[in-house]
């Protein structure tokens, strides 16, 4: 059981998520095929191989005529290439006759091209002169205005890899290849629970010394956002019995618990107190070397994760981002790799020595450049969160960024 040795050792970021690694192996390990229909968000568990050439038949890109280039060659508005039409091929028809010297045959975009055709010329450069002769206006040269086999996908190759997060653009290359359910990620069961004899239910009227809750829906609709099916528990007063009580249901319904509170140092820490009693190996790190977000806690018992938050908004929220957020959506695993976006900074930022720094920003446009403005504000204000466009990263050691200074920036709208 995690001893009371680690408590108040501040770790960094990174060591945190490192002790977390073993025990968060486990749930990437899962599998469940669901119907391709509902698998929008969601987080591949293999890599995906092209069953099929894709397209698997030559396919027309313009409504015209499929003809041998070499037929049109030299052709002109003033000396058209004359084409013999032999006929239409109709969409989901595979044409039956073969092109012969100085024929085509008219087809709609995404058609099939027949035997012995290279090339499509549009319709806006044929030339109707009666019944079957056509003049072409323009030479095509041998692959125009057409999509060959296996052009967009080979068969075998890998077009998805394992940790890939479905967008649009997924479904329609799993639909394409006939996939009709798609090996995923389970999502994992979050469990969001607030603490503190101060906070009552948004519904509530609060009296002197009493906060509606925040966190409890700020970590909801993070948690939703970040994939997870996630359900808030409400609120529990600072009673160690109660708490232990809810946890140990928590933990018995979800894969990863949060708790909102109770993560400072004080009389009042149970939730340090709680992991380190309900299971193995219990409180791995007490406190990280970030602001906001100090006096973050975390373990894992019996192999489900448990975090316990800052109270104050904004440090719970980027806490969330930083640390929760990456177990949840595949990045710990699956690293984002296209460079962040950028803007110059507006202000100077100084940072403390020793720690990482996770500033909020607003986004101004600057003609095609962006600005970078911090939002100031302490962590316990739930407006800067809300002004924000997006964080700014600044790394462990570095005293500060000078203005006028190029940032990366991570969005969060």
């Amino acid at each position: 059981m995690g001893s009371s040795s680690e408590l108040f050792k501040v770790q960094t970021l990174a060591e945190a998520i490192d002790s977390l690694k073993p025990y968060v192996l486990s749930f990437y390990q899962r599998v469940e095929k669901i119907p391709l229909a509902e698998s929008l968000g969601r987080i591949l568990t293999q890599d995906i191989p092209a069953t099929c050439a894709l397209p698997h038949f030559r396919k027309s890109t313009m409504d015209g005529m499929a003809v041998r280039a070499a037929d049109t060659f030299g052709a002109s508005e003033s000396m058209p290439a004359l084409i013999e039409c032999r006929g239409e091929i109709r969409m989901g028809e595979a044409p039956s006759k073969t092109l012969e010297q100085r024929t085509g045959l008219l087809m709609p975009t995404g058609g099939m091209l027949p035997e012995g055709a290279d090339a499509v010329v549009m319709v806006e450069r044929l030339e109707h002169f009666g019944e079957t002769l056509y003049g072409v206006t323009k030479a095509v040269a041998p692959g125009e205005n057409l999509i060959d086999i296996g052009e967009d996908l080979v068969e075998g190759e890998i077009i998805l890899s394992e940790f890939t997060r479905i967008r649009a653009q997924e479904m329609g290359l799993l639909a394409s290849l006939g996939l009709a359910y798609v090996p995923v990620l389970p999502r994992f069961h979050v469990g969001i629970l607030s603490t503190g004899d101060e906070i009552i239910p948004p519904e509530q009227e609060p009296l002197p010394g009493q906060s509606r809750d925040i966190n409890g829906y700020t970590l909801l609709g993070q948690a939703l956002a970040s994939g997870a099916d996630a359900r808030y528990y409400g609120i529990v007063k600072d009673d160690l019995e109660e708490l232990r009580k809810v946890l140990a249901q928590m933990l018995k319904e979800n894969d990863v618990v949060l708790l909102s509170g109770g993560s400072s140092v004080g009389l009042r820490d149970l939730s340090a107190q709680l992991i380190g009693e309900l299971g193995e190996p219990g409180l791995l790190f007490h406190g990280l070397a970030l602001k906001p977000g100090k006096p973050t806690i975390g373990g894992v018992v019996d192999g489900k994760l448990i975090f316990g938050l800052p109270g104050h908004p904004a440090s719970a929220m980027v806490v969330f981002d930083t640390l929760v957020r990456p177990l949840l959506d595949g990045s710990l695993l699956n690293p984002q790799v296209d460079p962040l976006p950028k803007g110059a900074l507006s202000q100077n930022l100084y940072s403390g020595s020793g720690r990482e720094e996770f500033v909020r920003v607003r986004l101004i446009p600057k003609g095609e450049e962006w600005q970078v403005e911090p939002v100031r504000g302490k962590s316990g204000l739930i407006r800067t969160m809300v002004l924000a466009d997006a964080i700014v990263h600044i790394p462990l050691d570095t005293e500060g960024i000078e203005a006028g200074k190029e940032v990366s920036f991570r969005l969060l709208r």
